[in-house]
Order: structure tokens, then sequence, then C-alpha cells
């Protein structure tokens, strides 16, 4: 049985998560990205705490697939270390998991 993930990224801008969502959809190394935002994101960066409103991006995929859609994301990501982190899907339902399938390659 394939496993499945989902990827969550940030983005700076709504224009950049549309920016790696269709780059991820078009390669099909993603059946769907949904972005949400803006977000607050407080974290600490070079010795600072920053604050940020940033875009997320939640990526559904296979685990298979991982490797090639990090490398998709850093190549038109804006942050020098994107956040990039996956989370197995433990169950769903039949029929969208088999869509998820058809349309990853």
């Amino acid at each position: 049985m394939e496993s499945y993930i989902q990827v969550m990224t940030t983005a700076a801008k709504k224009e950049d998560a549309e920016k790696i969502a269709a780059c991820l959809v078009e390669k099909r190394l993603a059946a769907c990205v949904q972005i949400a935002g803006p977000v607050t994101s407080i974290y600490r960066w070079k010795g600072n705490i920053e604050r940020a409103q940033e875009w997320q991006c939640w990526i559904k995929s296979k685990e298979a697939l991982y490797k090639e859609i990090e490398i998709a994301i850093k190549s038109v990501h804006s942050y020098e270390i994107p956040e990039i982190i996956a989370t197995p899907i433990v169950a769903g339902s039949r029929d969208y998991l088999a869509w998820l399938e058809s349309e990853v390659t």
C-alpha cells in the first residue's frame, strides 16, 4: 500500500505560496495544495526574535515523492531556510486517496 503525506511550508506573500503550489501541481508532485493565511509566526532567527505574517501551504502527496517536493520547493522559495515539514496521512477516505494517487506521478 502506498504511503501518503501532507507537507507544510510557509511563504512570505500569498503570491509566493501560489507560485509554490502551481509548481508542485504542474510537476505532478502534489495532487492538491491548500493555501491558508495570513498567519502570524514568531521565531528566533540569527539571534533575534522575529515576527512575520506568512501564508501556509498544505501539500497532499505520496511519501515516495518527498525528496522531489523538497527540491522543487527550495527551487522557487524566497527564504534562505524554508520550513518544509512532512507528516504521514494515517487514514483517509478511499475515494480521496485514490484521487490523490491518480494525480501524482
